[in-house]
């Protein structure tokens, strides 16, 4: 198991487990695990205590008490106040959209406590693959600059460091998130960010409604936070970090305390049935247009 708490195994078999459990009340016997899990029935104790705890070991999500019982832990910081709580707004510049078999070629992040910026991360990578010319066009990044530039594989470990157990914030959360887990995966097999995360395009769709589109240039000007390099990741994730402060003041406006709260704010089911369909369609295509933003 890698050496960082906010890391966790990508196994189908951990899922298909904390689903039961969340069926079974948070709690369920090994031999149950093993019967419905691993789909072998019949299995003594303590042979079923062997293979759930191998499974679960070192997964802060589960608590394995007596060699037969696992029992999943609730994540303390959905129920944390935003105030109380680190955000690392995130934005990643890449070689495509697509990954495989794109790789990342600069990594931005900026650390939010109490309503203010903290810390930076930001770094470019080499991607070990050329850069497309039309993604130099856009970023001005050259293989040239990344030739010297750390691999993804020396990068993860001040990364994860650096993220620790914050909630991670970007503008388009999906594509940011997907992209760092799979960098991830290449470099700690069968394991992904635990970090929750929040997206600020559906962030700043439901707490300012009624602006043209919510591309992250439309956003900035509505809190007059100026981007000083579009479509770099340092530059982009500051300037996402400035507008997540201003949507945190928004969010505190709407009673909107703590991140359970948050997420049942930006849950569709606030709107009608029409509205809701709308949104949804309005919040893809802000996404897809700034997600082909970062990459031509």
């Amino acid at each position: 198991m890698p050496p960082f708490t906010n890391l966790v195994s990508d196994s189908n078999l951990i899922q298909e487990t904390i689903d039961l459990l969340r069926l079974s009340g948070g709690r369920a016997q090994a031999t149950q695990i093993v019967d419905e899990v691993f789909k072998v029935s019949h299995i003594d104790e303590h042979l079923a205590g062997l293979l759930v705890g191998d499974l679960v070991r070192d997964d802060r999500r589960f608590k394995f008490i007596d060699g037969n019982t696992v029992e999943l832990q609730a994540y303390d910081c959905e129920s944390s106040l935003l105030k109380e709580l680190d955000f690392v707004v995130v934005d990643i510049e890449a070689t495509g959209a697509k990954m495989p078999p794109n790789r990342i070629i600069e990594l931005g992040a900026y650390r939010v406590r109490n309503g203010r910026i903290v810390d930076n991360f930001v770094t470019l990578v080499n991607p070990e693959i050329p850069i497309p010319r039309f993604v130099i066009a856009l970023t001005g990044i050259t293989n040239e600059m990344v030739k010297e530039a750390p691999l993804f594989a020396d990068v993860v470990p001040r990364w994860l460091e650096f993220v620790r157990d914050a909630v991670l914030i970007a503008h388009n959360a999906p594509f940011d998130t997907n992209f760092l887990n799979h960098e991830i995966s290449r470099v700690y097999p069968g394991h992904r960010m635990l970090n929750p995360h929040l997206c600020t395009v559906t962030l700043s769709r439901r707490a300012i409604p009624g602006l043209t589109n919510y591309r992250l240039e439309t956003v900035a000007e509505h809190f007059s936070v100026p981007i000083m390099a579009r479509h770099r990741a340092g530059s982009d994730a500051e300037a996402t970090a400035k507008v997540f402060i201003g949507i945190l003041e928004r969010l505190e406006e709407h009673g909107v305390s703590d991140l359970a709260a948050a997420r049942e704010f930006l849950a569709p089911d606030v709107q009608g049935p029409t509205s809701k369909v709308q949104g949804l369609l309005t919040d893809l295509n802000d996404s897809r247009s700034d997600c082909l933003g970062k990459v031509g």
